[in-house]
């Protein structure tokens, strides 16, 4: 599994945005599809909530990556 690391510069980001940023997902249109279908994690649950708030701390992962977000 790829491992990437994300610098959050605010309090927060939302999920689809991340998966957008990250380049995982093409567009945040498509971040939110990938939420939608289930095959997002957020701390090794399955997050269905397109805009979660995603912080400093949590891992999200999808389609055999990983994300940390760290604080900036």
């Amino acid at each position: 599994m790829e491992t990437t690391t994300f610098e959050l510069n605010g309090e927060y980001i939302e999920l689809c945005n991340l998966l957008k940023l990250a380049g995982i997902a093409n567009s945040g249109g498509q971040g939110k599809l990938m939420v939608s279908d289930g095959i997002v994690q957020v701390d090794g649950s399955i997050e269905l909530r397109r805009t979660a708030k995603i912080r400093a701390g949590q891992v999200v992962e999808c389609m055999g990556q990983q994300i940390k977000v760290i604080a900036a």
